[in-house]
């Protein structure tokens, strides 16, 4: 894996939730109370766009079936087994920088 730019700080303010293509998929980018944090961006219940639902507090929600995931651990609200991959994120100036592996 390396560090790849994903997106610019000015792209993501705070309360922000985007989607950003990366490889042949997508990350969902959110930023909670300045922290800025990445998971994967298909929802495991269909497929959903999580990048284009909706960050409340530090859940993302799916758009098509609301389903909640937790922007740190990745673990759906109503059943932990039940998870979206989570990569380590990192600002270098204004550039948004994400440990994800190579779709």
């Amino acid at each position: 894996m390396a560090w790849t730019k994903l997106a610019t700080t000015a792209e993501l303010p705070a309360g922000a939730l985007i989607e950003v293509e990366h490889g042949d998929g997508y990350v969902a980018l959110c930023n909670v109370d300045g922290e800025v944090r990445a998971i994967d961006g298909a929802c495991p219940h269909q497929g959903g766009p999580l990048g284009e639902g909706a960050l409340n507090g530090e859940f993302v929600t799916c758009p098509w079936h609301m389903w909640d995931f937790h922007s740190v651990t990745g673990a759906c609200a109503f059943n932990e087994n039940v998870r979206v991959a989570v990569y380590p994120v990192r600002t270098d100036g204004d550039a948004i920088l994400i440990d994800v592996p190579n779709a």
